[in-house]
């Protein structure tokens, strides 16, 4: 089978950003002639900062710009060699004021990316494995991806699940040395904490566990001597951990530093750590401002400056208490982040604050989730009492009116980040509500009629299939073949209909649309999990139908509003079965539909393309051929013609036990093969169902020399009302495919079918769309629209990709 266009991670990252970009909230540029901290310059307009990360303001420090002024004067603007050669004067007054703060020399770094790419690689051992909380930032997760070239096992688990963690060190303590656990003190998006007590008690019981801690957050305002959030939550540095922190942000200065207890592997590092030694060293200027900035550290003034700080911090935190606003993550760091839920309601809160004077950062996918979007605000030592009182008041009085403008509400966001309401909330419907929105959970229940009007000619789901699905999904003993239904009606209130979807519910592979060989990876774990890294999906249509799964009457006034509505009742439902994700499915590229959608909160994808082959009425295989494009007949005429004499054609409506047997083997033959989707198994009894239904028959081929006179190749086909052939899925002997052209032929012998019956159309799937597309195949691209609860199974299936690109170039 040919191998299927898979949608391009960055795409969707440069979609998202492009879009807050065009809303002005992002990419913007200070204008200020001169900055103090306290305010910024933006677009002509002056506003207060609550976006900063040097918290404790230092970047300010008339000692530390003294410092850096003087620097430059006496040693340059920069000291062009390698510090494994030679260091500029002023490094080592550094390092030893770095060691009387934490009581270990450091690893001084150009900054915490190149830190984090000298240290792993140098660090990690063949034998050894690691584990990443996956919001860990994206300068750890980049270091340590270079290390599965090395064959080192790199896992991911959900943030800060310690019951994942677990999980995976008891499986890699067999077979690895040391097992290290990659994460940040203080998380930069929600302000968090890793659980630095439950981990240092996990290594504990688990000695191959070692931690590696990137704490730039942290650092400055919290920690004796200002040395971070992580240093002051285990007191003493152990052999088993390793943390990164920084002189740039809070620090006020630039560069980065690296602690570890053993001195023969700090003397590794700095030996060959990759940017270490070979890239340029900190500036003097840089080092100069850093000395200033330990000085300070290493005083009494570094306390009173925390104090500052933490006494600004419980001052925010009381004034958001007295409000409902919701905030995530709640706790004393200078990171606060609230939640919008949907970019639209993200960029709406934004342009209000601005307006208002206030520049806060907005927190959009891919650091957080798309339904997860948010407002980070950060508190520093430069923000006045007055200025934080204003911005929470602010923020008070224009949240519910980005709500209004945005048809959002509180309570939806609130389910989004899975916090309780506080606050009983007024509908926002009018009382002159003209749409009504019907949720049926059995097409029984739907006149047939009414059905097969709107959705009747679409694939394997008019009035008869939805019965044949529900009998064949519904209640299956299998929970990889088991479905539920939900099927939408939205109707005015002239009881016209303008708008029908149907959904279902059930477990997918995460891997579905991921490349062949990371599925084929995938499967043999799979083997003994059958359900690793599968989720709960609630999905427009089924993974067993392809096609417009939601009829929207275009033509209705209130056709945008009725796909709000239909939007606001799945995403409940969504809430309602705690699903991993929701999926918008089969919608036309550039449909018009596409920002009221990607406005609630969903990214949109790319789906594999479609094959149609539609209005084709022939009499012979010349008349066929004649057709066809110059190119696709010739292949017509050579690769297909001449193989159809060496088979023996069947159409039957019921295949007898044995021959349903040989038909689940060569369909099992195929799902072996193919993992271009990669969807779960089909028990036999689909097909069993298939044989008990008038709309379904069977193409047999077999062969004219196969002297067991077994079939090699049938093909499952649906009836759809008269309109639509639907060869669903195909089964096949490998060993004549190539010899005899079967699948080739199987193709051929499905369109001659269907033209005999006069079908109007043949939904010919997915996958192989250049061998479909020969034989006068229409392609169709399609998109689909996503949310997800977090983004850990998207960011592994990525990490899991270009891993697999990496080994097989």
């Amino acid at each position: 089978m040919a191998k299927i266009k898979h949608n391009n991670f960055i795409d969707t990252v440069d979609e998202v950003l492009s879009g807050a970009k065009k809303e002005g909230v992002l990419h913007l540029y200070a204008e200020d002639k001169v900055l103090t901290g306290r305010t910024i310059q933006i677009k002509g307009k002056e506003m207060f900062h609550f976006g900063t990360t040097g918290y404790l303001g230092l970047e300010q420090d008339i000692r530390l710009k003294d410092a850096a002024i003087a620097a430059i004067q006496n040693y340059g603007t920069q000291f062009p060699l390698s510090k494994s050669y030679i260091s500029h004067p002023l490094y080592n007054e550094l390092e030893q004021k770095i060691e009387l703060m934490y009581g270990i020399p450091p690893i001084i770094t150009k900054n915490s990316t190149l830190g984090h790419l000298a240290v792993i690689p140098t660090l990690i051992r063949d034998e050894d494995a690691i584990i990443m909380d996956h919001q860990v930032h994206w300068s750890v997760q980049n270091a340590c991806q270079l290390l599965k070239l090395r064959g080192i096992p790199v896992e991911m688990i959900r943030h800060c699940n310690l019951e994942m963690l677990e999980d995976k060190i008891k499986k890699l303590t067999s077979r690895c040395n040391k097992i290290w656990y990659m994460a940040d003190g203080v998380y930069s998006m929600f302000g968090d904490y890793a659980p630095i007590p439950e981990l240092l008690a996990l290594t504990q019981k688990y000695p191959r566990l070692n931690l590696y801690f990137d704490d730039v957050h942290g650092m400055s305002w919290k920690g004796k001597n200002g040395t971070g959030f992580v240093f002051d939550a285990i007191k003493e540095l152990p052999e088993n951990c390793i943390v990164v922190s920084t002189l740039s942000k809070t620090f006020g200065a630039s560069g980065a530093t690296v602690f570890c207890k053993n001195q023969k592997l700090r003397d590794k590092i700095k030996n060959f750590g990759g940017p270490l030694t070979f890239s340029a060293q900190l500036e003097p200027a840089s080092v100069a401002a850093a000395i200033a900035s330990a000085d300070i550290h290493l005083s009494p003034e570094i306390e009173l400056r925390q104090k500052d700080l933490a006494d600004k911090i419980g001052y925010f935190n009381q004034l958001l208490s007295e409000g409902n606003l919701p905030i995530i993550s709640k706790n004393d760091s200078p990171v606060f982040f609230l939640g919008m839920g949907t970019p639209i309601m993200a960029y709406n809160f934004v342009q209000r604050l601005f307006k208002e004077g206030f520049f806060l950062n907005l927190g959009i996918y891919p650091a957080v989730p798309i339904k997860n979007t948010g407002i980070r605000i950060t508190l520093s030592s430069h923000n006045q009492q007055q200025d934080i009182m204003a911005l929470a008041e602010a923020m008070e009085y224009h949240f519910p009116k980005a709500l209004e403008e945005t048809n959002n509400s509180e309570n939806k966001i609130r389910q989004a980040f899975g916090i309780d309401s506080r606050k009983t909330e007024k509908s926002s419907e009018s009382k002159e509500l003209k749409l009504f929105i019907e949720e049926k959970n059995t097409i029984q229940d739907i006149e047939k009629s009414e059905w097969n009007q709107y959705m009747g000619k679409q694939n394997v789901f008019d009035w008869d299939g939805m019965v044949y699905l529900e009998k064949t999904f519904s209640r299956h003993p299998d929970p990889t073949n088991q479905w539920d239904f939900y099927c939408y009606s939205i109707k005015d209130n002239k009881g016209n209909i303008v708008l029908m979807a149907f959904f279902t519910y059930g477990l997918w592979k995460d891997d579905m649309l991921a490349t062949e060989s990371v599925s084929i990876h995938l499967e043999k774990i799979r083997k003994t999990n059958p359900l690793y890294l599968t989720s709960k999906v609630l999905s427009m249509g089924s993974l067993f139908t392809e096609g417009k799964h939601c009829f929207i009457n275009q033509e209705h006034p209130l056709a945008e509003k009725a796909v709000k509505l239909l939007l606001d009742s799945i995403e409940e439902k969504y809430n309602a079965l705690n699903a991993d994700m929701l999926v918008l499915r089969d919608f036309e590229v550039g449909n018009k539909y596409n920002k009221a959608i990607l406005d609630q909160g969903y990214f949109k994808i790319d789906m594999p393309e479609s094959c149609v082959v539609q209005n084709q009425l022939w009499n012979t295989n010349e008349e066929f051929a004649d057709g066809l494009s110059p190119r696709s007949r010739k292949h017509f005429n050579k690769e297909i013609e001449p193989y159809e004499k060496c088979y023996d054609v069947a159409i039957k409506g019921r295949l007898s036990k044995s021959e349903m047997a040989r038909a689940y083997q060569l369909y099992n033959n195929v799902k072996d093969n193919n993992y271009a989707i990669n969807t779960f198994r089909y028990t036999q009894e689909v097909f069993e169902n298939m044989n008990e239904s008038p709309n379904w028959e069977f193409i047999v081929l077999t062969l004219k020399t196969e002297t067991e006179n077994q079939f090699v190749g049938v093909m499952f086909c649906y009836k759809n009302n008269n309109h639509t052939y639907v060869p669903e899925l195909i089964g096949m002997e490998y060993k004549w495919a190539k010899e005899y052209q079967l699948y080739r032929q199987l193709l051929f012998q499905t369109i001659k079918r269907a033209n005999v019956l006069q079908f109007q159309k043949i939904d010919f799937g997915v996958s192989a769309s250049f061998e479909k597309r020969k034989l006068g195949a229409k392609i169709v691209s399609k998109v689909a629209y996503i949310q997800t609860r977090d983004n850990y199974a998207m960011e592994l299936m990525n990490t899991l990709q270009n891993d697999y690109k990496s080994i097989t170039k």
